[in-house]
């Protein structure tokens, strides 16, 4: 970035923002004007995307709102963004999940990285086999 614009921009962009990565749930809580009247409203959702940096950063948030996905993109740096709130991390195996678009019901909710038990190493196993059975006699 022209480092010109980089210190005129400086000071508009947000300080104290949550560490959030996509995949991670979160509630967006936005400012809206509704004629002379400000209130906050609340958009929670799966962060599908994350682009751009600086001043430009933006990220999309996806939920499901009554059978229909609904995908919302947000300015980082935006004045009407109250604050950000992280209901759920998780470890994604991609930078950008928009094969959640293709998704249904609690599949598209499913972000959690699948995480597999460690193997239990041959010695340990081995120990198992070599130790005799104890025949059960019933009891009389």
């Amino acid at each position: 970035m022209n480092p010109i614009i980089k210190e005129i921009t400086a000071h508009q962009i947000k300080q104290g923002l949550p560490p959030f990565k996509v995949g991670d749930g979160v509630r967006v809580h936005t400012k809206v004007r509704e004629g002379d009247k400000e209130r906050i409203q609340i958009f929670s959702g799966v962060v599908i995307a994350r682009k751009g940096h600086g001043i430009h950063e933006a990220f999309t948030v996806r939920r499901i709102s009554y059978g229909e996905g609904v995908e919302r993109v947000f300015p980082v740096n935006s004045p009407n963004i109250d604050r950000i709130e992280i209901e759920s991390e998780s470890e994604p195996m991609r930078a950008r999940m928009y094969y959640l678009r293709q998704r249904t019901g609690k599949a598209a909710m499913a972000v959690k990285k699948k995480r597999f038990e460690e193997e239990v190493p041959a010695a340990a196993s081995a120990d198992v086999a070599a130790t005799p059975a104890v025949p059960v006699t019933p009891a009389s």
